[in-house]
């Protein structure tokens, strides 16, 4: 090189500067010029351009064979969330190392939490004879090893694509005294080359379940007045699982969250360990097969359990992220009717005052232009909220969004004069996102944090509201559903509303009339 190297033990430069240096200038250029053998950048220009268009859009919209940047994670990644919301629970993931090397580090990254997970260390000879000698001492070692008081089983592609019987496997290892007969051993296959992160909650939330309430219904025993709560595959569960408590503790309800995962991905540093923290009691969980009713805060989250849960004679309600106004008082309505109780009178309070927020910031947020993506639920909960605050929803997208999905969005839409322009896209992905905001833009960008990209692409601002964040710290630790979520929510929207108008009028005098001390 032709420059002196920036760097030195003695000044160590951070990597965001460290690269703009003149000797990785030249690097990069070398590099460019002497092993990548591109196109011109006329060229690039040239195609980079024309995907900003009508046409390519078309075309974009026709592909079949590949998917780009889906919103999406994979069934064990669900899976192993689930089980993790449930006390001293131990995922064994029966695949490769590799793999729940992957699912506990995308979980870590967004809860910036380390998360424990074993797996029957799958390779080339189980891939041939099967794992089933890989289960037997995969789950001894885990648990003479780890303590736990259950271990939860779930699949990778490897065991599916062999098509290892998992129930067979796991007695087989019980006969073996890997582990006692009467330990806890929930399963679910979780293919991860079918369906998405929330079908593996779903399945493994069943086989949680299946597992305790295995037995026919005891019709001696009577129902009791408790109420089940399974929140879902939700990247705010600290957050929102610790309001959902807060909310039964004003009503005075004996509720059972199924799967609380609030204190495993929110441990504190105080000197000690946790290699399990909180989660849904195995007590409770049996227990909760003799509630009067089941409640899903995610559709689309816990479609298998919440029928399983009706055959074992239980009423059964379903929301769709319950964000905002309305969506709250019918959370809270149904929680009323349920158990007889009044809603409390500290509840009508936070609901006026979140009213009076909206009242105070609409005028920042009237015919403002959103593109969102995301979790089917989140979709749906989060359009409803714009449409309540009078911004429009334009496109709005899920790549594990059905038919009935799309209905449902598109239902919400024609009820406000606010949906007039948007419209729902089930099962497309983020380069499909790409054209439409190309085509039809819009101001806002609500999503996660894969949409730094689109945002970078098409200079549309991003907020960032739903699971993975991987940029940006501690947002998990904050509510967003009930009545406090949405004014989170809304305080998140409207800075970034208003650092935009900042943006927009700071350049000294040009701009800077509309620089305003108050918005």
């Amino acid at each position: 090189m032709s420059h002196p190297v920036s760097q030195s033990a003695d000044k160590v430069i951070d990597h965001m500067t460290l690269f703009r240096q003149p000797e990785y200038k030249e690097l990069f250029e070398r590099k460019k010029v002497e092993f990548e053998f591109g196109h011109s950048d006329e060229k690039v220009a040239e195609v980079s351009a024309w995907t900003k268009t009508k046409e390519y859009q078309e075309k974009n919209f026709a592909r079949e064979a590949v998917t780009i940047n889906p919103t999406k994670a994979c069934q064990p990644i669900g899976a192993m969330f689930a089980a993790q919301g449930f006390e001293g629970t131990l995922p064994f993931v029966h695949g490769s190392q590799g793999c729940v090397a992957y699912y506990r580090t995308h979980l870590t990254r967004h809860f910036k939490e380390p998360n424990s997970a074993v797996s029957s260390s799958m390779t080339e000879d189980a891939a041939v004879f099967g794992g089933l000698n890989n289960m037997i001492d995969g789950l001894a070692n885990a648990h003479s090893l780890y303590k736990p008081k259950m271990i939860a089983v779930f699949t990778t592609c490897m065991a599916e694509v062999i098509g290892d019987d998992l129930g067979g496997f796991i007695q087989n290892a019980k006969n073996k005294e890997s582990v006692p007969q009467d330990f806890p051993v929930p399963h679910a296959h979780t293919p991860a080359f079918v369906g998405s992160h929330i079908t593996g909650y779903d399945n493994m939330m069943k086989g949680i379940l299946s597992y305790f309430w295995a037995k026919e219904e005891d019709f001696e025993t009577p129902k009791t007045q408790s109420i089940n709560i399974i929140p879902g595959f939700d990247g705010f569960a600290v957050g929102n699982n610790r309001e959902l408590k807060r909310l039964f503790g004003l009503f005075g309800i004996d509720a059972t969250i199924l799967s609380d995962v609030s204190d495993n991905f929110d441990t504190p540093a105080d000197g000690e360990y946790r290699m399990y923290d909180g989660g849904t009691t195995l007590e409770a969980t049996k227990a909760a097969q003799h509630a009067k009713a089941t409640i899903s805060m995610q559709e689309y989250n816990t479609t298998q359990t919440l029928q399983f849960c009706k055959e074992k004679g239980q009423d059964v309600a379903k929301f769709n992220y319950p964000l905002g106004v309305a969506a709250t008082d019918e959370l809270l309505m149904k929680l009323s009717e349920l158990t007889g109780k009044a809603i409390p009178a500290e509840l009508r309070l936070e609901r006026g005052r979140l009213v009076d927020a909206v009242a105070d910031s609409h005028t920042h947020l009237h015919g403002k232009r959103f593109a969102v993506y995301g979790d089917p639920d989140f979709c749906l909960g989060m359009t409803r909220f714009l449409l309540e605050m009078g911004a429009e929803p334009v496109h709005i997208l899920s790549t594990s969004g059905s038919k009935k999905w799309e209905k449902q969005v598109k239902k919400l839409l024609d009820g406000s004069p606010f949906g007039k322009n948007g419209a729902a896209y089930g099962g497309k992905d983020l380069w499909h996102m790409r054209s439409l905001m190309f085509t039809d833009p819009v101001d806002y960008l609500i999503g996660n944090s894969y949409g730094k990209y689109l945002e970078r692409d098409t200079k549309t601002p991003l907020i960032r509201l739903t699971y993975p964040i991987f940029d940006r710290h501690h947002h998990h630790r904050y509510p967003t559903w009930g009545y406090q979520g949405a004014l989170n929510v809304l305080v998140r929207i409207l800075d970034r509303i208003l650092e935009d108008a900042d943006r927009q009028t700071d350049e000294v005098g040009k701009t800077d009339y509309s620089f305003d001390l108050i918005r």
